[in-house]
Formats: structure tokens, sequence, C-alpha cells
């Protein structure tokens, strides 16, 4: 049986991974849509906002969307998601429910239904043979058994990258991502010594990748190109499609040598669109002008500088 031939809630679809972001805001299902949100407080003040679960906001039913967000308008200020670049809905729909729709980042993807050799650089797949005929690549059976050593290698991408914010996970949301249903995680190996990392998530017909840790080590024979070569061998005939994702940043062009690496792996891109929705008028405008945030092209305004 293939994943797509299951129809379980799975990866960012499933209430634990919700779970695992609650150190951030409170999950609020989204029940007709088939999603979830993170309500959370805005700083200094007894008001709340929402925001779609990092880094996409999935549903299975965005048709719905529409009657949870005014489910949920009196109790917030405002409403804000990335976007799920598989999901079923229309800009227009978008459009119709925010206030703010913009084309926010192109994800690389690669049609598995092709040719890998069809779609993929023969530079990239030159250096993934040189770097397997050193490493060993493999699938782990049971995830949250390497939670240790998960930790300790995105402990090194923390500090390679100065990560902060949402996307400096703790501990014990890693415990519970590593548990979440969907979830398939890549290791690479040389000799006995642990290279590399790389968690992807599978919902229906697309394999979403999540994160990856590596080593000074893996970095240096890179072991990216062994890993994405297996990956992509994997989930064919698994899945119609991989989400290689976009590149860190709030600018597209953004991430340089990692969008070229992404792009040698992909057949296209698929654009995520950022939506915000202000459900509080009065309170926003206070908030905007208690910050001072006028002008800038942040949303919510009021919380420029936390991205």
């Amino acid at each position: 049986m293939t994943f797509a031939e299951s129809d379980a809630t799975t990866g960012y679809l499933h209430p634990l991974y919700a779970e695992s972001l609650a150190e951030f805001g409170d999950p609020v299902q989204l029940v007709r849509a088939g999603g979830w949100m993170l309500r959370r407080r805005i700083p200094a003040t007894d008001l709340q906002d929402a925001m779609g679960c990092y880094p996409i906001c999935c549903c299975r039913r965005w048709h719905g969307l529409g009657d949870d967000l005014a489910q949920i308008q009196s109790s917030v200020v405002s409403v804000s998601m990335v976007t799920d670049p598989f999901g079923e809905y229309t800009p227009d729909l978008l459009r119709s429910l925010f206030d703010v729709t913009i084309p926010y980042k192109q994800h690389f993807v690669a049609d598995l239904s092709l040719p890998l050799e069809q779609y993929t650089s023969t530079r990239h797949r030159k250096y993934a043979r040189k770097a397997l005929e050193r490493t060993c690549v493999e699938v782990c059976d049971h995830p949250a058994e390497h939670l240790d050593d998960w930790v300790r290698l995105y402990d090194c991408l923390i500090d390679r990258h100065h990560i902060t914010g949402i996307r400096r996970f703790s501990r014990e949301s890693f415990a519970k991502q590593l548990s979440v249903p969907g979830l398939v995680m890549f290791r690479a190996i040389e000799a006995d010594q642990l290279l590399s990392l790389d968690l992807w998530y599978v919902q229906g017909d697309v394999a979403h990748a999540h994160l990856v840790g590596t080593s000074p080590r893996g970095y240096e024979i890179q072991v990216s190109y062994a890993l994405k070569l297996f990956i992509l061998e994997y989930f064919t005939g698994k899945v119609r499609w991989a989400n290689l994702g976009a590149v860190p940043g709030m600018k597209q062009e953004a991430g340089g040598g990692l969008a070229a690496f992404k792009r040698g792996w992909s057949s296209g891109t698929r654009t995520a669109f950022f939506c915000g929705r202000i459900c509080d008028p009065s309170n926003y405008q206070k908030l905007v002008h208690t910050t001072g945030s006028e002008g800038t092209d942040i949303f919510p305004a009021y919380r420029k500088g936390e991205f």
C-alpha cells in the first residue's frame, strides 16, 4: 500500500503536531477546515491573536475555513498564516477570507511520477554518488528512539545559523514531533559515526521536507546530496510529490546556495501564500500605534521585530 492510499490524518494535519508547538500558543482546531492554528497572547496586553502552525498551515477542507474563522473572529485581534502550497484552495478563495493575501514563497517540489534523471541536476547526482561511496543512508524504523541524536544534531544547526524564535524548538517539542504519524526519518552514517538525520512528513500524496540536522563531518563530505538522492528514490512510487520546501528568511531571494541546492532536486515550484485578517480593527490600530509599527509591511504590524 502506498502512503497516499491511507486516509489517516498525518503530518502537519495531525493534532500531535499542533501540540508540539504549544509553547508558542494554544492549539485551536479548525473543525470545518480540518486543520489547526495557534492562539497566542499579545505581549504586554490581555489580548490574543492566532497564527497558522509553523511552517505551513494545512487543511483538509479549505472551503470550510471561512466558517472556522468566523468562530474565532470575536476572540482574537488578527489571524495570519502561510498556506500549504499543495492546499486545495484558489487565490480567489483566500482573498475572500483575508485582508492580506500575497504570494510569499516558492517551494521547490519534485514530481515523482517523472524519471529522476529528467528533473534532477547531473551535478547533484554526481555529488550524491560520491558521498554514497563513503556513507550509508537508511530509514529509521522508530524515529522517537533517536531523540537524543536528533537534538544534538539540531543544536549544531542552531549554532551554525543562529536560529531563534519558533524554529528553535525545545526537546519537549521534538519528542512530540518525532511521534507524529506520517513522520519518516532518514539517517546517514559513516562507519559508526552519525552524520545527519532528515525528517519528512507524509500527508496523502505529498511528502513534506520538515527539518534536517547535520554534523560538521556531514557538512564536510556533503552528505546532504546523498540523503536527497536516497529520499527521492525512496518516495518514488509511494507518493506523487516531494515538497523540498522554500528557503529561510522573510524574502524569497534569501538562502543563496540553499536555493540552488533545492532547485537541483526539483521539477518545479509551488507558491505558498501569506494571509492576514484583521478581526478587531480598533484594538489592531491601538496596538500598531502603541508599538510604533505604522508603515511596516509586516503582518500583524504590531509584531514587527518578532520575525
